[in-house]
């Protein structure tokens, strides 16, 4: 028997909907680069219900009791008094996800003896601290592709939403005016700008296509350059480096994962490098950009505005200064967590579960690390080290609340 300890989101604070705003989702098969969706054995859901939060509890209950393993659900997971730090103690499995991620630091895999797998419910398993999983022999895994469109269709979202001013303009219509003048003083056309991604893997080559009919000139930086035919097709500019790319570009969307190579990339200095007025949208991780560093340039005028969905640490404490700081856009982590998406990212945790209770290999590409050493995934997009320094702040949420 196995146990299986699930960290998910609270459930919505009115209770779970009477009624879904649609009756059904469209059925995705297969992704972009050929790779097939998630194809567990069976799911106990129904595709487009809420399944991240707690009650949802990914669908997972009936499999895996049925099977003679033992599931524990909570959203608990900050602190030394924690249900996640109690639970964890005699834990087989762990299941996060990266929108309320449980931190699993060095710290705490050390007083996991029976951990074998952390396995990421979406995508970005950079709250696991990948070295000592690498040390202790615990597998990495992760539902590739899983929603990586959604978070692409949330950086179009926001970085129309900042350069057209849509939310400030929202924001008169809510409060009774028609302050048109005031609408339109921060509004400008996304076409002819120069936009650029930092990696264009999944994401940030998803975000370049749904881009380029806007008539925008396209750039992209990635320590592994796409095909010539793409470049080509989409008319991109390639940049070497990262510096590069901020200086050539109006508009600017990282979409690269967090290791010790991308955290605090983007802090004064390369911020300092971007055009004045440009815009900074991350969905990537929030500990890509430095906090202080973004709040200044905003104050500045530097940074136009800044959006986003990704914070450090996640829930953000309620004092972040991301909630107040100038001309933003930033959401809760939602991108990738679209009813859409928890159909996809459910159906592949059940798939990974059932490889790793059977005994049996876990797809490569949902592989971060395996037997000591990055692998699959995580072999192509990440370097050893760790990201989670920092997360025990998390707990000032529940405090303040």
């Amino acid at each position: 028997m196995a146990k299986v300890l699930c960290v998910l989101y609270d459930d919505p604070i009115d209770g779970f909907p009477p009624r879904y705003a649609r009756d059904s989702i469209p059925h995705i098969a297969g992704y972009a680069d050929g790779q097939t969706a998630p194809t567990p054995d069976a799911i106990d859901f129904t595709p487009g219900e809420l399944l991240g939060s707690v009650s949802g509890e990914l669908g997972l209950r009936t499999f895996l009791e049925a099977n003679g393993h033992e599931l524990v659900v909570t959203s608990d997971k900050d602190g030394a008094d924690s249900t996640f730090e109690k639970e964890l103690v005699d834990t087989d499995v762990v299941i996060s996800q990266p929108f309320w991620p449980a931190y699993l630091t060095a710290e705490r895999i050390a007083k996991a003896k029976n951990l074998k797998l952390a396995l990421t419910a979406g995508i970005g398993s950079d709250h696991v601290d990948l070295q000592a999983a690498m040390d202790n022999g615990v597998t990495v895994a992760e539902v590739t592709f899983c929603n990586s469109i959604s978070v692409a269709e949330h950086v179009v979202m926001q970085i129309l939403s900042l350069v057209r001013n849509y939310i400030p303009s929202y924001q008169w219509v809510v409060n009774g005016g028609w302050n048109i003048a005031d609408c339109v003083e921060r509004s400008y056309d996304l076409e002819g700008m120069e936009v650029g991604t930092v990696a264009a893997g999944r994401i940030g080559l998803a975000v370049l296509r749904r881009l380029k009919p806007f008539g925008v000139n396209l750039h992209y930086t990635d320590k592994h350059r796409l095909p010539a035919d793409v470049e080509v097709e989409l008319g991109l500019t390639f940049h070497p480096d990262v510096e590069s790319l901020a200086k050539a570009c109006d508009v600017v969307t990282i979409n690269c994962p967090l290791h010790p190579e991308t955290e605090h990339l983007f802090d004064d200095a390369m911020i300092g490098k971007m055009k004045r007025g440009s815009y900074l949208v991350n969905t990537a991780r929030g500990k890509i950009c430095d906090r202080d560093a973004v709040v200044r340039a905003l104050e500045s005028g530097q940074l136009a505005g800044y959006a986003g969905d990704v914070w450090f640490p996640q829930p953000a404490p309620r004092d972040h200064p991301w909630r107040t700081m100038p001309n933003h856009g930033m959401t809760p982590h939602i991108s990738g967590t679209s009813l859409s998406a928890q159909t996809r990212y459910a159906a592949g945790t059940r798939e990974i579960l059932e490889c790793f209770l059977a005994g049996k290999p876990i797809r490569d590409e949902y592989l971060i690390v395996q037997d000591g050493t990055l692998a699959g995934t995580g072999a192509h997009s990440y370097t050893a080290g760790d990201a989670t320094g920092g997360s025990e702040e998390a707990e000032k949420f529940r405090k303040a609340s």
